[in-house]
């Protein structure tokens, strides 16, 4: 059977674990933890209520900063760890890990400059916790949650708002389901006007949850007591109400200590004529008793709910390293198979954007089908083959000599300056493929999620691919260019032999030849130059896509890496380490994922354990 010790001391490693590694409410967090999900007791209650003299007597240590107003600027979230008997007292805050600190008045000076480091030494109040935990032999294993006092007005330094800006931080504590609320009322004020109460009923119509306290009883005016309450009739709440007596102000001034005021709280009540018959029902050790009891019913009832949300949590965080990926070994073999892994798996992404399987390569497709096809119409072959300029350079093409049957020279010289436009349109067409797989190149590596780790290995990869890059364009340009050039190189003759059979057609030799000189033979000499250049537009327009694909494209697919991979194996471990640095930002978050994963695994072995032992 497993004590209550054994599961309230399980919860409250749980939590504390949790506060360590930052994975803990923090009064209105938007995704509930696993610190949430377990049971906490917050204390509520107006301000000078005796709250502070509350959880002092449970801890059995003075701690708390005192004072007249608002004290308790930030909720301080109390972690109570019971230790075996005869271990020295000491208390730890979350902001301080390695700090023990065993004289309890420097507890609440750090209490006070905590809260003075992020609110200023104003009034102000703010809804960041402050978390301490105390280890002792004389403490019930608790985890305590003090609260702002709530307020009616705001005094003189206090904004307008805070009366609502309280009211709101406390509400996100207490509104929780697995929270248990420590109503903190004074006996002198009248349980009607009790504002821990009425928020409490708010949040808590059942009361379930709720445990009244009636403090300051030794203050009642003579004549009067609280036993209407204490015993239920005045106000009923499920669970019994319990009183306390708090050290009064000359007690605290004599720095009159925990041990003796609570044996002084005992004798109040054993020798109380009102309250005697209550005497073994009251008091702030009977109150962490019982607080402690029910902690453990509830978390006996919420086990399988915590289970639960354990076996989910560690299933998203497992999720969640599968995406950010394991660790990377330290052997340097281990890290070159690695990076040619996250290589392959770029390059069969980037292969999917040229094949078809992801978008972009028909990016490519539109550079021959649309973008060569307009830059070939729109070469200025009108103004070259202008009357004006056939006759020029006809003309020039011979000299002093008269061209005797047909202007050749002047032919190839139309021709050979016609088809040094068709070089613009074949380098365009090859710097645009060079740029779309530019583009696919920074995609791919964008989309490959395991490369997102790796940084300088991103940089790298894309360096090496771009080089690449270059070298086909620089292939693909002059292969392309040779097309062009071997157009000129070598004219086709079949093409020019039908021409003066075409001329004769007219079946006046004499007049043909008359007309050689004539604006009409400039016209035809034109017309049959732009033919030509026609047959060969489109000849380069079928060869010079041919050209690119397969200078730039198919190398693309087949050889992106090749340089990059002879340079890996030439890489010292050193260097292999470096391109495997990862983003600073993802492996704190792998890190602490781990740490989480760590928390929760162990967590869950834990409330197994104490489950079987039920």
């Amino acid at each position: 059977m497993a004590t209550m010790e054994s599961l309230i001391g399980l919860v409250n490693r749980i939590q504390r674990a949790c506060t360590v590694l930052g994975d803990h409410g923090g009064g209105g967090a938007a995704l509930p933890t696993l610190w949430e999900a377990l049971p906490s007791v917050a204390v509520v209650g107006g301000q000078s209520s005796g709250k502070s003299s509350v959880l002092e007597s449970i801890v059995g240590r003075d701690f708390l900063p005192r004072g007249s107003g608002i004290v308790t600027r930030r909720p301080l979230v109390l972690q109570l760890h019971k230790t075996e008997s005869g271990i020295q007292e000491y208390a730890e805050f979350l902001h301080l890990p390695k700090r023990r600190f065993t004289d309890f008045s420097m507890v609440r000076n750090e209490i006070q400059d905590e809260t003075d480091r992020l609110t200023g030494k104003s009034k102000q109040i703010s809804p960041i916790p402050i978390h301490l935990s105390i280890f002792s032999p004389n403490v019930v294993n608790l985890t305590l949650i003090d609260l702002p006092g709530l307020t009616k007005v705001a005094v003189e330094g206090q904004p307008e708002s805070i009366v609502h800006d309280i009211e709101t931080m406390v509400r996100s504590y207490v509104e929780k389901p697995n929270c248990i609320i420590l109503a903190i009322t004074p006996a002198n004020q009248d349980i009607a006007t009790s504002d821990s109460i009425k928020l409490a009923r708010e949040v808590d119509p059942s009361g379930e949850r709720t445990f009244g306290v009636l403090t300051k009883l030794d203050l009642m005016d003579k004549g009067t007591n609280a036993i209407e309450v204490l015993e239920g009739r005045s106000y009923r709440l499920q669970h019994p109400w319990v009183g306390i007596v708090n050290r009064s102000q000359a007690d605290i001034n004599k720095n009159v200590d925990m041990i003796f005021a609570r044996r002084k709280e005992r004798e109040f009540f054993a020798t109380s004529a009102e309250y005697g018959h209550l005497a073994s029902k009251m008091g702030s050790e009977y109150l962490a008793k019982l607080l402690s009891k029910h902690l453990e019913s509830v978390i006996r009832a919420r086990l399988p709910d915590i289970t639960s949300l354990i076996n989910k949590t560690i299933d998203e965080l497992e999720a969640e390293l599968n995406h950010l990926g394991r660790s990377v070994a330290a052997d340097a073999g281990a890290q070159l198979y690695t990076i040619l892994e996250l290589c392959r798996a770029f390059d069969r992404i980037f292969k999917e954007h040229l094949e078809g399987g992801r978008p972009g390569g028909a990016r490519i497709y539109g550079v021959f089908d649309n973008q060569l096809p307009a830059a070939l119409r729109k070469l200025p072959f009108d103004r070259h083959l202008s009357l004006q300029n056939v006759r020029k350079v006809v003309s020039e093409s011979d000299g002093y000599q008269p061209h005797l049957v047909a202007p050749e020279q002047g032919y190839r010289r139309l021709i050979d300056g016609a088809l040094s436009y068709f070089r613009g349109p074949a380098e365009a067409s090859v710097d645009a493929v060079h740029y779309i797989l530019k583009e696919l190149v920074r995609k791919s590596i964008g989309q490959t999620q395991e490369l997102k780790r790796f940084p300088s290995l991103q940089a790298e990869i894309q360096a090496a691919a771009g080089e690449a890059l270059e070298r086909f364009r620089e292939d693909g340009k002059k292969t392309t260019l040779r097309l062009v050039d071997m157009e000129s190189s070598f004219l086709t003759v079949d093409f020019f032999r039908r021409l003066p059979q075409e001329a004769e057609k007219g079946g006046n030799q004499a007049a043909n030849s008359a007309d050689r000189y004539t604006e009409g033979h400039y016209r035809r000499i034109g017309s049959n130059v732009f033919s030509y250049v026609g047959m060969i537009s489109e000849t380069l327009r079928n060869t010079i896509p041919k050209a690119v694909v397969h200078c730039q494209v198919r190398e693309a697919k087949r050889s992106l890496l090749d340089h990059f991979y002879t340079q890996l194996g030439k890489m010292e471990a050193n260097r292999l380490a470096q391109l495997l640095d990862e983003d600073p930002a993802l492996m704190e978050r792998r890190q602490q994922c781990t740490r989480r994963l760590e928390l929760y695994k162990s967590a869950r072995d834990e409330i197994d354990s104490v489950s079987w032992s039920r």
